[in-house]
């Protein structure tokens, strides 16, 4: 009797696990709301997960489904969404900066200029090797050929010698290069890189770690862009192999040392670390006294940084006259315009282009390049589209902040202002695409529902993001926001659920 029990326990343990396989997706008869808890429901993470949800009909204005709309989340990157609509707003679409290399006096007949030359930047974000315009894939230039081209026009003015120092100024932007709400370990990596005026290859570069030529050798170390700024301790060892790669690195906090620790398989691939620039306007200086080095010209003095501190100002808010740049031009070399680098930012979702618009727009509108001036127009901005103070609250530009918070409600009004103004199909165009490019070129692969939604993604620890617009397959558009909180497990199961819910709005 027992074992004919135990049969009937494992024949109905059996049917249940099947049932739970095989049930049933969300129909198209069945309304919006109720295929979308069944979606929560078949996903253990996304049951426990704290979603907020807002889908508008861009047409009617009517609110298609809502859940939590009106809740505070960490929004991430979707926060650069506030940041590019301000910028494109307020700056335009033409928008360029400037960077220039300024002398006290011209060099004199036989190329020597008495005194200092400074290396002024004034805010371009892409002094790199990345393709303008945007196209999908990594950079493949030289990093440092902006420099380059400034070096150029410097050698053919005659300069042969500079009996000075070598200023990197960033002081067109107040030196706050971290965000508060940061990660004590965010600007150690190229995703959280400080913020400059003077921006050269994002503030970051590659250490490629490779195994040396026999086990028991040191690692072989190889820097991209190459240039010579920390110094490094090579502790990394290579090891046997087939062994494990065990690579570990530290830089102490105000620390210009890099150390490694650790081993690396001999034959192994390596290991290559993006990592942040403490100091851009110094390695960017370093980097152009290199450059000129090349083409045969001379700096007597120090190499060394000019910052702006915040100490340094009457008000970090509003700034009543723009201070005059002094100085001999040497060189100078013009960005392409701001609607280029606003699609770098959105796309592949660019932390540091995000938060050098904050301080353009401040700096732009107020005389002063800071955060408070930025942020000061932020909230102006935001009355204007009807967002009311008591409904964000916004710290940084790219959303690295853990301390920002926004409602799914607010994001979709931010949506809404933006497909009904002039910048409308500038805006669009900065977003990412589903299926075809940027952050959601993986994502929407699926030929029904490629190159319908265009969104900005968002994601840290326990945070998932997708907000932006969905086209029907009537032809009709929808504005929408999925924030997602307090999750644990992969987030590319967060992610699945997120697209299956696009996926019905598509319908």
């Amino acid at each position: 009797m027992k074992h004919a029990i135990t049969l009937l326990l494992v024949a109905a343990t059996a049917v249940a696990q099947q049932a739970h396989k095989a049930r049933p997706l969300p129909t198209k008869t069945e309304p919006l709301a109720e295929r979308i808890e069944r979606l929560f429901a078949q996903s253990p993470i996304a049951r426990t997960a704290f979603w907020g949800i807002e889908v508008s009909s861009l047409p009617t204005g009517k609110v298609l489904y809502e859940l939590n709309a009106n809740r505070f989340f960490v929004p991430a990157s979707n926060t650069k969404l506030f940041t590019t609509a301000l910028a494109l707003t307020r700056l335009g679409p033409d928008f360029t900066f400037q960077t220039k290399v300024l002398a006290a006096a011209a060099p004199d007949a036989e190329g020597r200029i008495a005194g200092d030359i400074r290396l002024v930047g004034g805010g371009d974000p892409n002094l790199s090797a990345r393709a303008i315009p945007y196209r999908p894939g990594p950079a493949t230039g030289d990093p440092l050929a902006a420099l380059g081209d400034l070096a150029d026009q410097i050698a053919a003015r005659g300069v042969r010698r500079i009996d000075g120092d070598l200023v990197g100024d960033d002081s067109w932007y107040v030196w706050e290069p971290f965000g508060n709400g940061w990660s004590i370990d965010d600007p150690t990596y190229d995703y959280g890189a400080p913020v400059s005026a003077l921006t050269v290859n994002d503030n970051a570069f590659i250490l490629s770690i490779l195994p040396g030529d026999k086990e028991g050798d040191p690692a072989a170390l190889k820097l991209n862009p190459a240039v010579e700024y920390y110094a490094i301790d090579n502790r990394i060892r290579t090891a046997a192999q087939g062994s494990e790669r065990r690579v570990h690195y530290a830089r102490p906090n105000g620390s210009k040392t890099l150390e490694l620790w650790g081993t690396i398989p001999l034959r192994g691939r390596g290991e290559d670390l993006a990592l942040g620039i403490d100091d851009p306007a110094l390695y960017a200086a370093i980097a152009f006294r290199q450059a000129l080095a090349e083409r045969g010209i001379t700096v007597s003095g120090r190499t060394v940084a000019r910052h702006l501190h915040p100490n340094e100002v009457a008000d970090v808010r509003l700034s009543h006259a723009a201070d005059a740049e002094s100085g001999f031009e040497l060189a100078v070399r013009k960005s392409a315009p701001l609607m280029e680098d606003l699609r770098i930012t959105a796309k592949v979702s660019q932390n540091l282009h995000a938060e050098l618009d904050l301080r353009a727009v401040g700096r732009a509108r107020r005389n002063i390049g800071s955060v408070e001036a930025g942020l000061d127009e932020l909230r102006g901005f935001l009355a204007e589209a009807g967002i009311e103070p008591g409904g964000y609250s916004i710290g940084d530009g790219s959303g690295l902040a853990r301390s920002n918070l926004v409602s799914p409600a607010a994001v979709v009004k931010l949506l809404r202002y933006m497909h009904a103004s002039p910048a409308r199909d500038n805006f669009l165009s900065i977003l990412p695409v589903g299926g075809q490019d940027g952050t959601l070129g993986a994502r929407f692969a699926d030929p029904l529902l490629a190159g319908r939604i265009h969104a900005k993604t968002g994601s840290l620890a326990h945070v998932s993001a997708l907000s932006g617009y969905a086209q029907r397959r009537q032809g009709d558009w929808v504005a929408f926001s999925i924030l997602v909180n307090n999750y644990i497990g992969p987030a590319a199961e967060v992610h699945a659920v997120m697209d299956r819910i696009c996926a019905l709005l598509l319908e």
